[in-house]
């Protein structure tokens, strides 16, 4: 409830009061600030505003401190404009405004194409049917229910309403298939040597499809920091893919993480897990969510490389990885960020210059 603010007076009314309980005229006391007889006389009618200058000029004279007049106009404008309708009104649409922000990253989410309202009405009613809200009384179920890989950190709004994306998407075409573990877990152990090139990854989500998975990708929101989500939606089975990093090795790793997930049960209805795959293995977690984790990249790693990491000879050379991922069945790019991982390779090695891009595919997925 806004606090109803008790009538107050301009401050050139204080001014003229004193003025005439002192005996002084405007024009001395003008005189007295060395300002024009025109000045003071805006002052007390009303037409110029006080200053700081001005109110430490009045306050000097009067033997009072400049902040007494500052705080008389400024109480006086407050009060003013708490008469004013139409300024209340505009306050109201600002107060609703930061509540609908305070639900999602509004203007990134309508950058997005996410939220395309163009009255506050309508745009309230978009983010409720968006984040699945009855009232804006209510929190976001995904943001408080998600398990991250960085489960120290909380889910920021721009992850929690990526999620959202992800769940909206899902539910635009059911996947075809009837959910398999056993055929989810062959895919899982295939796709490191069946997506090699980026047109490779066209085929993708009709393959997961055909296992009673659905495959979304959802472009990262900015700063979202996030590269995939294993998430169960209308008992449907979901993996979302952002495309963060657009290198082949990257993204693909992701989504056979995300399957891991699934392969394992550690997905729930109501726990998605959302995924920031550069984040370090804390061994002294052994948390739940930390423990998935291992067992989700565990189980990825040995999809990418059945017979574990090949020797290493003294220096990692472009042909060694050339001939090396040519004996694994995958692609040069998928051993080097696989080192990588490892540490193995520094990050800003020249092996993985010119890696595959399969950001255009990804596109296509939702052509």
């Amino acid at each position: 409830m806004n606090a109803v603010l008790a009538e107050a007076f301009p401050a050139g009314e204080f001014l003229a009061d004193e003025l005439e309980a002192r005996g002084w005229t405007q024009a001395e006391f003008a005189t007295i600030l060395d300002r024009p007889a025109q000045f003071v006389s805006e002052i007390i009618s009303g037409k110029k505003e006080i200053t700081r200058e001005s109110a430490a000029q009045i306050g000097a004279a009067l033997g009072t401190s400049a902040e007494m007049w500052l705080s008389l106009q400024d109480k006086y404008f407050l009060w003013k404009q708490n008469q004013d309708t139409k300024a209340q009104s505009d306050l109201d649409d600002v107060r609703r405004r930061a509540r609908l922000n305070e639900k999602g990253p509004i203007a990134v989410l309508k950058k997005a194409g996410v939220l395309t309202g163009k009255t506050l009405d309508e745009l309230e009613s978009e983010v409720l049917r968006f984040f699945e809200l009855k009232s804006l009384d209510e929190e976001p179920r995904l943001a408080a229910a998600a398990k991250r890989s960085n489960h120290g950190e909380s889910l920021s709004s721009l992850q929690a309403s990526w999620l959202y994306m992800v769940r909206h998407a899902a539910r635009e075409t059911p996947p075809s298939g009837t959910y398999s573990l056993k055929a989810l877990e062959a895919i899982g152990a295939a796709l490191p040597r069946v997506a090699k090139t980026p047109e490779d990854f066209a085929a993708l989500p009709e393959m997961l499809a055909g296992v009673g998975v659905r495959l979304v990708y959802v472009p990262g929101l900015p700063g979202a920091k996030i590269d995939g989500c294993a998430m169960i939606v209308d008992k449907t089975r979901v993996i979302g893919l952002s495309g963060r990093g657009k290198r082949l090795d990257k993204v693909l790793f992701a989504l056979i993480h995300e399957i891991a997930h699934h392969t394992h049960g550690h997905v729930k209805d109501d726990s998605p897990i959302v995924e920031t795959i550069e984040v370090g293995d804390d061994p002294d977690d052994q948390s739940d969510e930390a423990n998935q984790e291992r067992e989700a990249n565990e189980t990825a790693a040995r999809w990418v490389l059945p017979n574990g990491v090949p020797p290493l000879p003294e220096r990692l050379s472009g042909p060694w990885v050339l001939e090396s991922a040519a004996e694994a069945g995958i692609a040069p790019i998928m051993l080097v960020g696989h080192l990588q991982h490892l540490k193995k390779l520094d990050w800003r090695t020249t092996l993985a210059k010119g890696a595959p891009n399969v950001d255009d595919v990804l596109r296509s997925w939702t052509a």
